[in-house]
């Protein structure tokens, strides 16, 4: 069975972009969009008490959300297969149990709060750092889609091996799916230490580390050359802060592309700092593949 790429809706308008988003993405790779809103309204409000209030009831609104969300998704792509589900959990464990089923899970930077785009929602954040599948947190403007045409250009943060394995594959279908190059950035910074007192001069430790640097994104891109050699590939190394190289580099990106180590038996937010801080301040969407340690 083909797993479906999952939207979370909540009727708000990041929530809407994410579904043109998704609906996009969808059928990019010819596979199903399902669209599911979360609420305890259950928990606060039984529906035959809000049926003699003569009130709409939360049940009622959340399936006019993800109704609405269907047909939009339609009219935008009328031959995705769409499902929908209402489901009575709080949003972060109903999109955490959706992602063990799901190629992805496709989520605004932010919900009905009204929290400024600058900023990214309580729930974007934890279902990106704990889900089982990749997270696609729709960070930029309005106008970022998935539709060929725009830049044409998918960033992947490349991070130390074996980690990055999983992350080079997303990005390098992504790349493939939408005719886009596939430009693969590792970052690399010189310890402050190492400034004094290091047996080689300043100039060769600088290019000690740039070809480490080097020598990382050729092992992590080996396998992407020879598996999708129609997808072009660049490949550069960066003097700077991995958070800043790839927030600068997402300005001309359709998509951005960065690994989260899963350590098994942890709990909580496992994010790690790069991808919490690309989250917080990409200029276009923002994928979070996990990688298993």
């Amino acid at each position: 069975m083909e797993l479906p790429l999952v939207v979370g809706v909540d009727g708000s308008e990041p929530s809407l972009r994410a579904v043109d988003w998704a609906a996009d993405e969808a059928g990019l790779h010819g596979g199903p969009l399902r669209l599911v809103n979360a609420s305890l309204w259950e928990r606060y409000e039984g529906s035959a008490l809000a049926h003699e209030l003569g009130k709409p009831s939360e049940r009622v609104l959340a399936e006019t959300i993800v109704a609405s969300a269907a047909e939009r998704a339609r009219r935008r792509n009328p031959d995705l297969k769409i499902s929908t589900d209402v489901l009575p959990e709080d949003a972060v464990t109903a999109l955490l149990h959706e992602g063990r089923n799901a190629s992805a899970l496709v989520v605004g930077s932010h919900g009905r709060s009204g929290i400024s785009d600058l900023l990214l929602g309580s729930v974007s954040l934890a279902v990106a750092a704990r889900a089982d599948c990749p997270v696609i947190v729709l960070r930029g403007s309005h106008g970022n889609r998935t539709r060929r045409g725009i830049h044409q250009r998918i960033v992947l943060g490349v991070d130390e091996p074996p980690e990055g394995s999983a992350a080079v594959r997303f990005a390098v279908e992504e790349a493939e799916a939408r005719y886009a190059d596939l430009h693969a950035v590792r970052a690399w910074r010189r310890p402050a230490h190492e400034s004094t007192g290091h047996p080689l001069p300043a100039g060769e430790a600088a290019r000690h580390h740039e070809n480490r640097a080097a020598q990382t994104l050729e092992a992590a891109l080996r396998e992407a050359v020879a598996d999708y050699p129609s997808v072009e590939l660049h490949g550069r190394t960066v003097e700077g802060s991995a958070s800043k190289v790839l927030v600068d580099a997402s300005a001309g990106a359709d998509l951005l592309v960065v690994g989260a180590q899963r350590r098994h038996g942890h709990i909580g937010l496992q994010l790690g700092r790069v991808a919490h801080a690309v989250l917080h301040r990409a200029g276009c969407p923002v994928a979070v593949v996990p990688q298993r340690a």
